[in-house]
């Protein structure tokens, strides 16, 4: 029988491209900074569920590691979930992050070709206006600030009508510091050189 499931909460990413990286501006036809590009993702769900099981406040990250061209595929991926998430929480997050899901998420599926598990671990998130923060201990450390608008005081420059799956917006935002460390993804920059973003994301889905 197929699991209804919703989510909506706050994500915020970091990747190893310079500012602005040249992936999003031209759905992933552009080659990133670098001759690869790895990246996080780290999610904050406010309020959702899966089928009867409650997501509110369950965190997760993706992690990923393309070629220099995203959209050739040959990624490699893992996904830490919240270790304070009870098991059918996780479970339902390894639905939900996944092409079983069959929710926006399940666009990463097809250029993963190396997926390297699911992890558990304390997650911080923390959201202070447009900077965001998110730790996981020995494998990620990431804060960005987004990027002020001229034009619209207290609002931040955005990119709209991306392909990204989270969602078609995104607010502008520079790495203040970048580290990853998981999976065999390892980067590393505290130099506040490279690019971000972060918007809200509301997904419902399917799972089969």
């Amino acid at each position: 029988m197929a699991t209804q499931w919703a989510v909506k909460g706050d994500y915020m990413e970091a990747c190893s491209c310079d500012f602005l990286c040249p992936c999003i501006p031209k759905n992933m036809s552009n080659p990133a900074t670098h001759e690869f590009c790895k990246v996080a993702l780290t999610f904050e769900i406010s309020a959702g569920h899966y089928g009867g099981v409650a997501l509110d406040g369950v965190r997760f990250a993706m992690f990923a590691q393309s070629q220099a061209m995203m959209g050739a595929g040959g990624w490699i991926g893992g996904l830490v979930i919240d270790s304070r998430a009870s098991d059918a929480q996780a479970e339902a997050i390894g639905a939900i992050a996944s092409a079983a899901g069959n929710g926006p998420l399940a666009q990463f599926a097809p250029l993963i070709s190396d997926f390297r598990g699911v992890l558990r671990a304390p997650i911080e998130f923390v959201r202070n206006g447009a900077e965001y923060q998110v730790r996981i201990e020995g494998m990620l450390e990431q804060s960005v600030s987004g990027v002020g608008s001229m034009s619209a005081p207290g609002e931040c420059v955005a990119i709209d009508n991306t392909a990204h799956p989270v969602n078609k917006r995104l607010n502008l935002a520079t790495a203040l510091r970048n580290i990853i460390s998981a999976f065999g993804i390892d980067w590393r920059d505290t130099a506040g050189r490279t690019n971000g973003h972060f918007a809200p994301f509301d997904w419902q889905g399917q799972a089969a």
